[in-house]
């Protein structure tokens, strides 16, 4: 008896001790994700080899999240289909071992996720603080704070820690839709805590002069406000969540007419501000190259290989669904198509769930919802923030199917 009094406590401090070091290690790979200024980032060398040891020590895929799995290997199973149609395969072998990098980081998320449901916060939490400090560089960058700050900036827009401002300003939207939930729901004496990293954040989304993570932005807090109105039947909830969106607007309104003062911002906010631009309605802009691009679909079901689309008319689909059927072929959209419209449906069915993860499948529901209809203007497939909310949406699902599981000997036995 006195020695396995004297084990459980050691195998328990065993176990804390592995939780701790595994929270440690997602929770740098999350922060990593807001510094991917030059490639391969930080992150991809830091995930890769994360991926690696803990796929050696027993990386577990639930049951619920396969489906995830079989599509996104399908998919860049369509994309190697696709190169073979090339005459020159040049940088495409890297571009796939990219694309089935991202899609292994969203399977990680959502196994971690579902055997560790603690994880959820200290992701969202670590995910915070990249976006702070990277849109602080960006912030830094517009205004030349510092010299050399003009680094963090590209088109004489906020970049961030980022090679483009139209990936930074939609990486910022997650965390910020999840300070935004807070503000919502915590008690007013946190809202100066709240508010001060939400107006940093938000920012930095405007600073990036991305129409498309304004748009982005705007839709998921609309989405979010909804769904949190409709969750609670109590009308003195629905009251609070009332006034605390209408302060949350005032304080952006506030804070977008000062900055609208400051020089050079007010003509920048008008150009960008237009929803179609020269390059999206030219003889051979963006919306034609949409048309040219579906109508080479039909010719070519095995696609034209990766990246080639861009070579051929000087700039890339700049539509995710398209890209699928230039770069992945007929096998690749369909499997993509399909992975959109199972995590839409799974996760809306356990949407308004009461369970402890529900706050952050909340948030990366939305956020998810805003990516894909942001991808119809630009292409999505390679953002490694889009696979970190597939993989959180899928560990919930995950994280339901085995609730559910537990429940039914419950059940059974009534």
């Amino acid at each position: 008896m006195s020695a396995i009094s004297h084990d459980l406590p050691r195998a328990a401090i065993n176990a804390k001790l592995t939780a701790l070091i595994s929270s440690a290690a997602v929770g740098l790979g999350i922060l990593l994700s807001g510094f991917v200024i030059s490639e391969p980032a930080p992150y991809e060398l830091y995930m890769a080899g994360l991926i690696a040891v803990w796929a050696l020590f027993g990386l577990r895929i639930s049951r619920a999240a396969t489906p995830l799995l079989v599509l996104l290997v399908t998919m860049n199973i369509g994309g190697m289909i696709s190169m073979t149609q090339m005459s020159d395969l040049a940088n495409t072998p890297l571009y796939l071992a990219v694309s089935l990098f991202l899609a292994f980081s969203a399977v990680f998320f959502a196994s971690v996720t579902a055997v560790q449901p603690s994880l959820y916060r200290l992701i969202f939490i670590a995910y915070v603080i990249s976006a702070v400090m990277t849109s602080l560089l960006g912030i830094a960058g517009y205004f030349h704070v510092f010299p050399g700050a003009e680094m963090f900036t590209k088109y004489d827009r906020a970049a961030g820690a980022f090679q483009d401002p139209n990936v930074f300003g939609p990486f910022l939207v997650l965390p910020g839709i999840y300070l935004l939930y807070l503000l919502l729901t915590s008690p007013v004496t946190r809202m100066p805590l709240l508010a001060a990293p939400l107006l940093i954040i938000s920012s930095g989304i405007f600073f990036s002069f991305s129409r498309g993570a304004w748009g982005m932005f705007a839709v998921s807090a609309v989405l979010l406000t909804g769904c949190l109105f409709l969750q609670s039947n109590s009308g003195k909830f629905r009251l609070r969540v009332v006034i605390m969106t209408v302060a949350a607007l005032s304080l952006l309104t506030i804070a977008m007419i000062v900055i609208l003062q400051l020089p050079g911002v007010a003509e920048m906010f008008s150009n960008r501000a237009h929803l179609e631009q020269s390059y999206d309605t030219a003889r051979l802009g963006r919306f034609a190259r949409y048309t040219i691009g579906f109508q080479m679909a039909m010719e070519h079901p095995f696609g034209i290989g990766p990246l080639v689309f861009g070579t051929i008319f000087g700039e890339d689909t700049h539509d995710i669904w398209l890209k699928m059927l230039m770069d992945y072929g007929w096998l690749g959209f369909v499997s993509f198509v399909t992975l959109v419209v199972w995590t839409i449906s799974a996760g809306f069915r356990i949407l308004l769930r009461d369970r402890p993860w529900q706050p952050y499948l909340l948030c990366a529901y939305v956020a998810f919802i805003g990516n894909i209809g942001l991808g119809t203007f630009i292409d999505i497939d390679h953002w490694r923030h889009m696979y970190l909310l597939l993989g959180l949406v899928w560990g919930a699902i995950a994280l339901e199917y085995r609730h559910q599981r537990q429940l039914l000997p419950i059940t059974a036995g009534r």
